[in-house]
């Protein structure tokens, strides 16, 4: 791969050990990847925060780091909520080891917002041709098929390299001969709501790492593309997807498909069938809650007290940004959740069963937390956690 002067005296150490082994890993990827160069990046979003994850030699790694992250930078969830981690059963050494984590991510320019949808927080970190590094897998499914910005699904240590260099290898998804679809898949019958969360969950198992192309029934809101390509990055490795009639389109306008697949309406149903199990905790944002998902929420819990433990997880600046809406779904009982999710935090692991709206955590959530997972719709959670069974 080509380096720049300036390229070739940061890996030559002249800026410092910590801006040296960040340009290994750049210049490493652009080899193994056949990349032409290092392109500029408009922002980074890095994962490999909860101290869940990382463990103790994860915070070590990145407590010996310095340096300053020269774009916009922001991390993935954490395991706690930063102000409510007592309340939700964490235990103070765990606390005490992820508050380090991302003190020592501060200290490096990043930005602590914890958060999957750093989108919805910032309109300047991603618009439509911008090139991106970003880690966590239903972002990048985002910036890509919604937005219409380029980005690899990166892991934590290169997007860190990218955040403090600046730049990233030009490959994969940044160019457009790898954005082009090759597997269309038809729908049958009109979705909503979670139902693209339990399509994705199929639909990912089928693409693998292709890019697909659908054909649906139902216009989709960008909270519905959220659930569509965050249970699509889980159950198979879709980074990127087009929705026919919705923007962004392919590069080019011609592609050739090479396979053609219908999924039935029967096949979204019995999603919800799987995993059967009675949940004692309900649990929702996985990606983060928008504020058009809180609103929702607050209107369906409006007069009514929930029974069981009931998560609402979505990033601080939202809380912050709508309290109207947060006291009205805590005046039911439920909790907005903050800075974590249900997957990346530990105190899920005391629970027998959740119930989710989201194909991305219907598929992680036995796996990360141990915990059985069933899938229901919106008004199927809400009447769960009130007792409706």
């Amino acid at each position: 791969m080509y380096l720049t002067a300036s390229e070739e005296h940061i890996l030559a150490g002249e800026q410092g050990y910590v801006l040296q082994k960040a340009m290994e890993i750049l210049a490493a990827l652009g080899d193994i990847y056949g990349a032409d160069r290092l392109i500029p990046v408009k922002s980074t979003q890095i994962a490999g925060v909860s101290y869940k994850t990382i463990g103790d030699a994860g915070l070590e790694w990145i407590s010996d780091l310095s340096g300053m992250a020269r774009v916009p930078s922001m991390l993935n969830p954490a395991g706690i909520d930063r102000l409510r981690w007592k309340e939700l059963g964490v235990s103070e050494e765990f606390a005490e080891k992820q508050e380090q984590i991302i003190e020592a991510y501060e200290k490096l320019g990043i930005v602590a917002e914890c958060t999957c949808t750093p989108y919805s927080i910032r309109d300047d970190v991603a618009q439509i041709g911008d090139h991106l590094a970003w880690s966590e897998s239903s972002a990048v499914s985002y910036a890509n098929s919604v937005i219409g910005a380029r980005t690899n699904r990166e892991g934590g240590p290169s997007a860190l390299a990218s955040a403090l260099i600046g730049k990233t290898p030009n490959y994969g998804y940044h160019l457009d001969e790898n954005r082009i679809p090759s597997l269309a898949i038809s729908v049958e019958g009109e979705l909503s709501g979670a139902d693209y969360g339990a399509l994705g969950y199929i639909a990912g198992r089928i693409a693998g790492t292709r890019v697909p192309i659908f054909s649906l029934e139902s216009v989709l809101t960008d909270d519905e593309r959220k659930a569509l390509g965050a249970a699509m990055a889980a159950s198979g490795a879709v980074a990127l997807y087009y929705i026919d009639g919705l923007p962004p389109n392919p590069p080019g306008g011609e592609f050739d498909i090479d396979e053609h697949v219908i999924i039935e309406q029967c096949e979204i149903e019995g999603v919800y069938g799987l995993h059967r199990c009675d949940p004692d905790i309900i649990a929702l944002g996985c990606p983060h809650c928008s504020a058009a998902e809180l609103a929702k929420l607050h209107d369906l819990l409006k007069g009514k007290t929930v029974t069981k433990e009931f998560w609402v997880c979505t990033s601080r600046t939202l809380r912050n940004r709508y309290p109207d809406l947060v006291a009205g779904i805590e005046s039911s009982g439920a909790k907005v959740v903050c800075d974590t999710c249900m997957v990346v935090s530990p105190a899920c692991a005391r629970y027998d069963c959740m119930m989710v709206t989201s194909g991305k955590a219907l598929l992680y959530v036995p796996q990360m937390c141990g915990t059985n997972a069933v899938l229901g719709r919106l008004e199927d959670c809400v009447r769960a956690a009130v007792g409706g069974g």
